[in-house]
């Protein structure tokens, strides 16, 4: 099993631990997000990975260098000339994970969720993608069919809203930063574009394929993207 790791994030919202480091760096019980995030999908089977890197980039592959990679066949994508976002780092990693259905993490998000789960819920050439999703509070939620199908996204703060197929009942879902990718949804990546949201090929895809959601509520998850919540990291994980 094969995933990528989306650790090429400028860390903005981390400030001051990212002054001087990755976010993908930033510890947790003398743990590197980076590392917590490895390990967890080592422990679940995945032996290859692809970590992008932008940010204090020198300083992630010397920290994986150091540990030996932590067991993992391990692909560098480098982003430092351009930060790519989600849709466009993925594509730049395409040519790495096309032959069979993958995972993608976000190196902030902690969870106890069951991977191996999330990935066996994933039927290849049926779901372009299914996606780890709860119910939670954020400013921005996929609409997806009671049938678990992605059909749009809705930004609370501003109103804007983004329809891929027009339904009766819409349920709101918040994306928790972790996914099953199928190569076939490498067919819906815009071509003349290099920096553009994974989310927006998921809109896109919708509209003539099936996107899944995969909900957990019932499992720990947290998104450390905050300083307060490296606190609750330290009590809840």
């Amino acid at each position: 099993m094969k995933a990528m790791v989306f650790a090429a994030g400028l860390g903005t919202r981390l400030r001051p631990y990212t002054n001087d480091r990755p976010k993908a760096l930033v510890e947790v019980q003398g743990k590197t997000l980076l590392e917590i995030v490895l390990r967890r999908l080592q422990s679940f089977g995945v032996e290859e990975v692809v970590v992008n890197v932008h940010h204090f980039a020198d300083k992630v592959i010397d920290h994986l260098q150091e540990h030996n990679n932590f067991g993992l066949q391990i692909h560098i994508s480098d982003e430092r000339n351009l930060l790519l976002d989600t849709g466009g780092g993925l594509k730049k990693a395409a040519h790495l994970l096309a032959d069979a259905p993958f995972l993608i993490h976000n190196v902030d998000i902690l969870s106890n969720l069951d991977l191996e789960q999330l990935y066996a819920s994933h039927r290849p050439g049926v779901h372009l993608s299914t996606l780890a999703v709860r119910q939670r509070a954020t400013s921005r939620y996929l609409e997806f069919t009671p049938e678990g199908d992605l059909c749009g996204w809705r930004n609370v703060k501003t109103g804007e809203r983004k329809i891929s197929r027009t339904e009766t009942t819409v349920l709101d879902w918040a994306y928790s930063g972790i996914a099953v990718i199928d190569p076939a949804l490498f067919g819906f990546f815009p071509e003349n574009k290099e920096v553009f949201s994974i989310i927006d090929v998921w809109l896109a895809a919708a509209e003539k394929g099936i996107i899944r959601n995969f909900p957990h509520d019932s499992t720990k998850w947290l998104d450390v993207g905050k300083p307060a919540a490296l606190e609750r990291a330290v009590e809840e994980f």
